[in-house]
């Protein structure tokens, strides 16, 4: 099977990557190198000869049809995206181009890509959404499938209006399509702007670390590379125009997640003093959704697929590797904007 995946140079999508060429995938990488792109994401793969690389945008179609084209992929893996919220509360005209006019360009694309291969039904347009599209929750429930879309954020907004531009093109159409949501990912590879990162460098740095608030809002972290398992679990026995929930099944306030956080580094890189020494609650973002919450049960009873990783390991593992990679990270923190409050409103 050969994968063209797009942003496949960020988080998540070069843990699709190295996942997809470990079990023996051919994988076409399309990415734009945005602020939060790194080829080095992928470098342990960069040399196998199922890999292959384009420094191409999705909102452009003629590069996109070309590259289809030139590669005749089986599938498309969908994850180039604009992410960060505090980014899309400064700047949403970029989350509008990329999330919105990105995917419709990438649709159509696959669409005349399908056609002219005789619509093939092996062939899916597998999209990587955000549990995000369905807004926030009190203190108990679980989005579900079937949960009303209810964005907040600029950011969740986009990706909102670009699964709707999935599901139309499946309906309207016929395009093979399958949609994901995914919860809060962490693990190795994680830009230095979001959550977990910026509380292991702050720490390592003897900065302040930066809670919201009070840090009482609560998410469900998954693994980044147990959530690559599963894209690529639903891609191969997901149905055809289904969508499917993918939960971490930790939940954890925010607070609770920086003090686990800080007690890891505790244990790998003490010091005199214990890190959380260094939490700073700062005023809240703006529109800040209190709770999210993943009811798996589609996926684990359709698929098979649950979490592998506790909140509890993954942390363990994801500060290991930045202790481990410096040089990795040291190289990103020069980037624009990042090290500076975003989306304050």
């Amino acid at each position: 099977m050969k994968l063209l995946i797009t942003g496949g140079a960020g988080f998540i999508g070069s843990a699709v990557v190295r996942a997809a060429i470990a079990q023996g995938k051919a994988v076409v990488n399309v990415d734009k190198l945005t602020y939060a792109a790194c080829l080095d994401n992928v470098k342990s793969v960069a040399d196998n000869e199922n890999y292959v690389f384009f420094h191409a945008d999705i909102c452009e179609r003629a590069a996109m049809e070309r590259i289809l084209k030139e590669t005749q992929p089986d599938v498309i893996m969908h994850l180039a995206a604009e992410s960060h919220v505090d980014r899309s509360i400064d700047g949403p005209g970029a989350f509008i181009e990329t999330n919105i006019t990105g995917t419709y360009t990438l649709l159509e694309a696959a669409r005349s890509y399908w056609s002219a291969q005789g619509k093939p039904e092996a062939f899916r347009f597998h999209h990587i959404s955000t549990d995000e599209v369905y807004g926030s929750l009190g203190a108990t429930g679980m989005f579900t499938e079937d949960t009303p879309y209810d964005p907040r954020s600029p950011y969740s907004a986009s990706k909102a209006a670009s699964d709707h531009l999935v599901r139309a093109w499946g309906e309207t159409y016929g395009l093979p399509v399958v949609l994901t949501n995914c919860s809060n990912n962490y693990g190795p590879y994680h830009f230095p702007e979001k959550l977990v990162p910026v509380v292991i460098l702050n720490a390592l740095a003897g900065k302040d670390i930066p809670v919201y608030g009070k840090g009482e809002n609560i998410r469900d972290w998954l693994y980044v590379e147990d959530h690559a398992d599963a894209l690529l679990t639903v891609l191969e026995r997901g149905a055809l125009g289904r969508s499917y929930n993918i939960g971490g099944e930790n939940e954890a306030k925010n607070i609770d997640l920086v003090r686990m956080i800080c007690a890891h580094l505790d244990q790998m890189r003490p010091k005199d003093t214990p890190y959380a020494d260094q939490i700073t609650f700062v005023t809240d973002r703006p529109g800040h959704d209190m709770r999210y919450a993943i009811d798996p049960t589609r996926i684990r009873d359709e698929l098979g697929w649950r979490p592998s990783v506790t909140l509890e390991e993954g942390l363990e593992r994801t500060v290991r590797w930045y202790l481990d990679n410096e040089v990795w990270w040291r190289a990103l923190q020069v980037r624009e904007g990042v090290g500076t409050r975003l989306g304050a409103g």
